[in-house]
Parts: structure tokens; C-alpha cells; sequence
């Protein structure tokens, strides 16, 4: 099957998924700087809800584009994978609310876990529906940073059920810069 299509759904779930974070952000109650100021903490997880959803488009997008076919098992996994990502406006509203409580933030880091999981399965997927494909086969020849993510995430939920729970958010975004930033430390040091 090819991935035009495919890759246009993803893009517009995507769309939408960041409106709606977008739309969550409640607002100000009066034209003050002050009035803003007490939505500081919508808008920092707005920003880190922003920064996941670009990342997972970046990812998407630089692996499906050397992709050359994709077969049902690839398909109903990013279904789920969007399924679970579809969640992440709530549970940014839900933060957002709720900074410093321990359950919304395990939720937002419960989310960004789960989609890190179904990625590592997508990969295996890919490479099964296109075994020809070298490019592909390379790309997704690691999962380092993806299991990276999961790591940090649950050293941030253990962090942050002990001590202070916006370290699962401050993982998850460190997270991202890892996923980021291993790729070219693994280029320099090969």
C-alpha cells in the first residue's frame, strides 16, 4: 500500500490535535498582565504539548519519507498510536489545572510512554512490510532514544511521586531533546 495518504491522515490528526491544545487554553480574565500571568502554567504545558506534537511529526514525517510501502499491521498501529496521542490535549488541559499534582502529570507522562512503546512497534512493522527498503532498515536499525524516552520519563514519574511531579513534564521534554540530540552525538562519534 503506499503512504500518501497515510502520511496526509497523520498530518491532519495532527492539525487538529494541536488546535485543540491551543483551544484548551482558557481565557484571561481580565485585561491585565497579571490576569495572563496566572495562566502561566497553561501555557508551559501548551508549549511542551507543542514541542511533543512537532516531534512526533518530525519523526513521522523523516521516516515515512524513505517508506515505500505499508501493509495493515503498520496502519492499525499508528491508529493506535494516534488514539492515544489524541488524549494529549486533555491531559495538557488536565496539567495545566493541576501543575503540581502527581496524578495528571503520571497521565501526561503515561501518554508520552505509551506512544514512545507503539513507535518501537511501528518500526518493527515497517521494516517487516518493507524488507527490501536499506534506507528504512537503517533508520530503524536502533530505538535508542525511543527507549531513552521511556527511561527518563519513569525516572521523572518516580521523581515526581517522591518529590516534585512537574519532573515527569521536564522529562518528557528532556526526552525530546534526547531524541533530538543522540542521533547526531551517535554521527560524530562513528
Amino acid at each position: 500500500m503506499e503512504t500518501d495518504r497515510f502520511e496526509a491522515l497523520i498530518d491532519a490528526i495532527l492539525a487538529i490535535i494541536i488546535t485543540v491544545i491551543v483551544l484548551e487554553i482558557p481565557l484571561a480574565s481580565l485585561g491585565t498582565w497579571d490576569s495572563l500571568y496566572e495562566l502561566r502554567y497553561e501555557f508551559i504545558i501548551y508549549a511542551v504539548s507543542f514541542i511533543v506534537c512537532f516531534n512526533f511529526w518530525n519523526y513521522n514525517n523523516n521516516i515515512f519519507s524513505i517508506v515505500n510501502k505499508i501493509d495493515y499491521k503498520v496502519i492499525w498501529t499508528m491508529g493506535a498510536t494516534l488514539l492515544v496521542f489524541s488524549l494529549l490535549p486533555y491531559f495538557t488541559t488536565f496539567v495545566g489545572e493541576n501543575f503540581y499534582a502527581f496524578f495528571p502529570q503520571f497521565m501526561y507522562g503515561l501518554c508520552f510512554i505509551i506512544t514512545a512503546i507503539l513507535s518501537i512497534i511501528i518500526g518493527k512493522f515497517l521494516k517487516e512490510a518493507d524488507p527490501g527498503n536499506i534506507a528504512l532498515q537503517l533508520a530503524l536499525s536502533n530505538h535508542y532514544p525511543l527507549y531513552g524516552t521511556i527511561i527518563l520519563v519513569l525516572i521523572g514519574m518516580i521523581i515526581g511521586y517522591f518529590i516534585f511531579p512537574p519532573a515527569i513534564m521536564i522529562c518528557c521534554l528532556a526526552s525530546i531533546l534526547g531524541i533530538w540530540c543522540i542521533p547526531k552525538i551517535q554521527c560524530y562519534l562513528t
